[in-house]
């Protein structure tokens, strides 16, 4: 794989410049304040998928692994101390396969289902529409639920809008105060489907467009909740995906979607998320920083049709997609999360902050057990469980949420990546090359007046000494934390859960008001400013 330094401009104003022996140059402008870091960037995808729900989030009341109501104990905690803001459920491609009065009553006279999606697993519905709401209760996050277009009728849909959000003496309301929950949920987000463009019914978008009008149409808001209605957007690159639903339902619904993956492909090896070489790993950094580009071109394409910005743009799949640990079970989609997948976490978070005029709401996947995961569950039954790297990310950028992003230049080497490893097509654009800036950075003002500052050095064997200015900011007081280990592939499992964790970091220093740090090699830094 062919790699070179180049000079550009891009994402935060990355510029080539600094040599070895200097210091990089940054400047955060505290006056000049930008949008506020909407919470739901920091949201959550539970799929009915391999052993997210069972075995990930619940193990039944009579589980002997210690649990809170069903819900594993030890995971329900982890997910707690992240101050998760948004859960979606119960798909992905499994929710256009769901049909939601099987998941309620008494759990004993549920029925079984196939999960024709992932694996052909039988499921026998112990966790549906009352399990996943009294967890997002418990959580304090807003649940987001996904409804069947797919293979569902605009009925069915109605009614669990009336069963989840009606407190009034209607057949739903009525059925579910018989199931044993008197009050009605707050349900806020409602996808109207799921990738209609593939798994959710293999649409063309002005397809789309008008099932989305017609199931919209009897989707009642209910007296104390309305709905904020998501539309099925595109995947990727599909940008005449958004053009028409743009132009035809943009009156209609207040978030589409869009679905991104660090992914090498849909077809053959994915590469393992553990044993990857050197041009293995800038690649998938150059794949995850490309999103920038792609939230860009959707974003001016609402922007034409939505001038005011009163549509959000809502990332609620993202993350790397690997193969399959050797010796899991097929179509589980289970994998291993290195550092390198903490780097993806850390960068794509930066890009979100920078769009968060557009981008309202970001669903990593998956929570657990799943892709590029927060946690990983024991599938022995041993009840062991193991916090990823990537779940240290989410842990340690919890102040960004809900603070008012800043801008800030930053210096950086970047390195133009070539696409040809995983044999991907080649435009004339970029000649089949995408840049890699080594160094990134987020800040933000909290709600109680200090700049939470996040830098991330991808690099695999060069420290940065970065003096950081402040516009219109003294600051007096900075700690922080840094994660970081020997080697990029590094993971935690059950035998070393420590492996890859935050540390105290001490390399930042002020001095008259410009704050110097030194940034080792593959790690990821957030400070706190004062």
């Amino acid at each position: 794989m062919k790699r070179l330094f180049l000079s550009a401009t891009i994402a935060l104003a990355f510029a080539i410049g600094a040599t070895a022996a200097e210091n990089v140059k940054a400047t955060v402008h505290a006056d000049q304040a930008g949008a506020k870091i909407n919470r739901e960037i920091y949201g959550q995808f539970s799929e009915h998928l391999g052993s997210c729900i069972y075995g990930g989030l619940w193990v039944g009341e009579d589980s002997k692994i210690p649990n809170i109501q069903g819900y594993r104990k030890d995971v329900f905690e982890a997910l707690k101390a992240l101050k998760i803001p948004v859960m979606r459920w119960p798909g992905g491609c499994f929710a256009d396969d769901y049909h939601w009065m099987d998941g309620i009553g008494p759990k004993k006279d549920r029925p079984s289902l196939r999960n024709n999606n992932w694996g052909g697993t039988i499921e026998d519905n112990s966790f549906g529409t009352h399990e996943f709401l009294n967890l997002c209760e418990m959580l304090g996050c807003e649940p987001y639920i996904s409804g069947n277009v797919g293979s569902g009728t605009v009925k069915e849909m109605a009614q669990w809008v009336e069963y989840m959000t009606s407190d009034g003496d209607t057949p739903m309301a009525r059925l579910r105060r018989a199931n044993g929950r008197d009050k009605a949920w707050k349900v806020k987000y409602f996808g109207i489907g799921n990738e209609a463009w593939g798994c959710g019914g293999n649409m063309t978008p002005e397809y789309y467009s008008n099932e989305f009008r017609k199931f919209n149409t009897y989707l009642r808001d209910q007296p104390g909740n309305k709905l904020y209605r998501i539309a099925s957007g595109a995947s990727d690159y599909d940008y005449d995906w958004t053009t028409v639903l743009m132009k035809n339902i943009g009156r209609q619904m207040q978030g589409i979607s869009l679905h991104y993956y660090t992914c090498s492909g849909w077809e053959g090896s994915k590469g393992s998320a553990t044993k990857f070489n050197t041009d293995q790993y800038y690649w998938a950094l150059g794949k995850c920083t490309e999103i920038e580009e792609v939230i860009q071109k959707h974003k001016a394409i609402m922007d034409k049709e939505d001038p005011k910005g009163k549509i959000g743009l809502l990332v609620d799949e993202w993350g790397t997609w690997w193969d399959e640990e050797p010796g899991t079970i097929a179509g589980h989609l289970y994998q291993q999360n290195a550092l390198r997948d903490a780097f993806v976490a850390a960068l794509s978070l930066n890009i979100f902050h920078k769009y968060t005029d557009r981008v309202k709401m970001a669903n990593i996947a998956q929570v657990v057990n799943v892709l590029q995961s927060m946690i990983l569950t024991d599938q022995k039954g041993t009840g062991h469980m193991v916090l990823t790297p990537t779940y240290h990310v989410f842990e340690m950028y919890t102040p960004f949420q809900e603070a008012t992003w800043l801008p800030l230049d930053l210096e950086s080497e970047v390195m133009a990546v070539s696409k040809a490893y995983f044999k991907e097509k080649a435009d004339a654009k970029d000649a089949g090359y995408r840049p890699c800036p080594m160094l990134s950075a987020s800040a933000a003002k909290t709600q109680d007046g200090s700049i939470v500052l996040a830098i991330t050095n991808v690099s695999l064997d060069k420290d940065q000494t970065i003096d950081f200015n402040f516009a219109g900011y003294n600051a007096k007081q900075v700690s922080g934390r840094i994660l970081t280990s020997n080697n990029v592939a590094d993971c935690n499992d059950f035998n070393n859960p420590n492996v890859v964790a935050p540390k105290a970091f001490n390399d930042a220093k002020l001095n008259k008001g410009v704050l110097t740090v030194k940034v080792p090699a593959k790690s990821i830094i957030v400070l706190n400013i004062k």
